[in-house]
């Protein structure tokens, strides 16, 4: 049996089906900006991407922890 998907993670589908970009191409975005807070980030990509801010802010938190992880 497989264990469900919890975390900022188990919106990764979602994203992908409403936004039709995969999650890698979401990261490359949020490692390639100037930015590096995470409320800036959840900002940008509502103003300029159009997301949702639950969607925003598990990319954006994900994606941080796992750099900040190594």
């Amino acid at each position: 049996m497989t264990e469900a998907v919890k975390g900022p993670a188990s919106y990764f589908p979602s994203i992908e089906k409403k936004y039709g970009r995969p999650i890698a191409e979401w990261q490359n975005k949020i490692r390639s900006s100037d930015l590096t807070k995470h409320k800036e980030l959840v900002d940008w990509l509502k103003a300029e991407h159009e997301m949702g801010h639950g969607h925003a802010n598990a990319l954006v938190k994900y994606t941080l922890d796992e750099d900040a992880a190594g």
